[in-house]
């Protein structure tokens, strides 16, 4: 059986966009054009993909269990084409580093930036995804570093947990700006911005802010902490977030201040025990680890 690159890439782009005419446009492909390839690949494969209705492509059960396999495979080709890239261009080597938002936003762009001050031909390429599929990427040798917020959801993956305290952000003209630290009271009848609603700093908050009696109300929630931190900005309440978002000075009129009792926050740092970490992937993942501890709030 004979599978094309592009009937990959055309059977992928409809998976991702949900419509034949949107991978068309990101394809620069006409519809007829993916259409026509869609088919072609069922026919490769010996099994329907599509249920088609009305011009509407709803996937089959079949096509569910093969996307996973076909994003892999991709994946796997494009770093094939960098790594020839590189040779060819007289690089040394490209990191692949995958991020959830937690450090994806406000500390990652800058220790790249350091990074390639100094290591000026190496390609670092950044993917942004959900915990999960950024520690299947590191099981499956897709990504060299992967930073989630613990616990992993896979075993075998060598783990490095960075722990560190949280901070409370709120606007510059707060009346609790006043405060050196806050601590539960000061939460009580406030609008806190959840974290994705189930958050582990969400179920740390309740437990204390239930333990001192204070009630405090979650109207809205973000799943990046920079997202709670605009959120903020706007006037949606105050957020405790990870230091590294939450300290950051991007002179966006948002202040810090600590929160006692103590809420912790874990990054894991994940690498795959089978897979030697490179020589630029091992420098950058010591410029990373100097860069995490700066984020440690004073009590």
């Amino acid at each position: 059986m004979h599978i094309s690159l592009r009937s990959l890439e055309v059977f992928h782009a409809v998976m991702e966009m949900g419509s034949v005419s949107r991978a068309a446009e990101m394809l620069n492909l006409t519809r007829p054009a993916v259409s026509i390839a869609l088919s072609k690949f069922e026919q490769d494969l010996g099994f329907q993909l599509f249920h088609r209705s009305k011009g509407y492509f709803e996937p089959t059960d079949e096509a569910q269990l093969l996307h996973h396999e076909t994003e892999q495979g991709l994946l796997s080709i494009e770093r094939i084409k960098t790594r020839a890239a590189q040779i060819r261009g007289g690089g040394v080597g490209v990191i692949n580093i995958s991020s959830n938002g937690a450090c994806a936003i406000n500390l990652l762009p800058w220790v790249i930036a350091d990074f390639q001050k100094v290591h000026t031909r190496v390609r670092v390429d950044l993917l942004v995804r959900s915990s999960r599929k950024i520690a299947s990427w590191v099981a499956g040798r897709q990504s060299d570093i992967g930073l989630i917020d613990a616990p992993v959801p896979i075993p075998g993956l060598t783990t490095e947990i960075i722990r560190s305290r949280c901070v409370a952000v709120l606007p510059q003209g707060h009346p609790l700006a006043r405060e050196s630290v806050l601590y539960p009271h000061h939460l009580r009848d406030q609008s806190i911005i959840a974290i994705t609603g189930d958050h582990s700093i969400d179920r740390q908050v309740d437990g204390i802010c239930a333990a001192e009696h204070v009630t405090i109300y979650r109207r809205v929630s973000a799943s990046y902490f920079a997202i709670a931190r605009n959120m903020v900005r706007a006037g949606a309440g105050l957020a405790i977030i990870d230091a590294v978002n939450g300290m950051a000075d991007l002179g966006d009129g948002i202040v810090w201040r600590p929160f006692q009792p103590a809420i912790y926050f874990e990054l894991a740092i994940l690498t795959n025990p089978e897979q030697e970490l490179p020589q630029p992937a091992q420098a950058f993942l010591s410029d990373l680890r100097r860069a995490l501890p700066n984020t440690q709030p004073d009590a």
